[in-house]
């Protein structure tokens, strides 16, 4: 069984020095940290706040994605696609369902559609000029609502490999749009093509 939320800060603590501050992760060692270890300090750990609050748009009527649901640069019945402006990676795109789901309550059918459309992206994304990878990830405790992203590694950058890749995302400047515009189009049509929907 779990730690208790109380249970898993005592042990936490173990870890740290006299100011409460765990050492320096192991990540930020890697040649891709997009910091110098040696400037970096690690925040001070805060005890658990319990009851937790609570996520935006847990009520399907004061969900943002929900009442977006009609847009996107992509849609089907049960998915749609958008295009998260201001990056800083060449595309971060984000796929919802268009109906009010997280990812543990999400239809079966709508998981298994998820695992499809998630390797239809992954193959339209990466076939970009410039284009290396498709990174995918799933972050749950800012929305309630169902959003996984994609994000575009440029060819050539190895130092923005892995699971560095979001923060570097915030610290670049922002993409051209007009590229970045163009090339959600190409991924949108190419979706359309071997997936099926339409364009947004």
């Amino acid at each position: 069984m779990a730690l208790q939320p109380d249970e898993f800060y005592q042990h936490a603590l173990t870890a740290t020095d006299d100011e409460q501050r765990l050492p320096l992760a192991r990540m930020t060692m890697w040649e891709i940290s997009p910091f110098e270890s040696e400037t970096l300090v690690v925040s001070r750990l805060r005890p658990p706040v319990l009851p937790e609050p609570p996520r935006h748009g847990e009520d399907p009527a004061d969900c943002g994605s929900c009442t977006r649901r009609d847009e996107g640069i992509w849609l089907d019945d049960h998915w749609r696609l958008s295009r998260m402006e201001k990056a800083g990676v060449p595309l971060l795109l984000m796929l919802h369902p268009r109906e009010h789901h997280d990812l543990a309550d999400l239809p079966d059918e709508r998981a298994a559609e998820l695992g499809v459309l998630t390797r239809h992206l992954a193959r339209h994304i990466e076939a970009l000029p410039g284009i290396t990878r498709a990174h995918v990830s799933r972050f749950g405790d800012g929305g309630a609502h169902l959003h996984i992203w994609f994000f575009a590694r440029p060819q050539g950058q190895s130092q923005l490999y892995g699971s560095w890749l979001p923060v570097w995302d915030d610290l670049l400047p922002e993409y051209p749009e007009d590229v970045a515009a163009a090339d959600a189009g190409i991924v949108a049509g190419e979706l359309v093509r071997s997936y099926g929907g339409r364009r947004g």
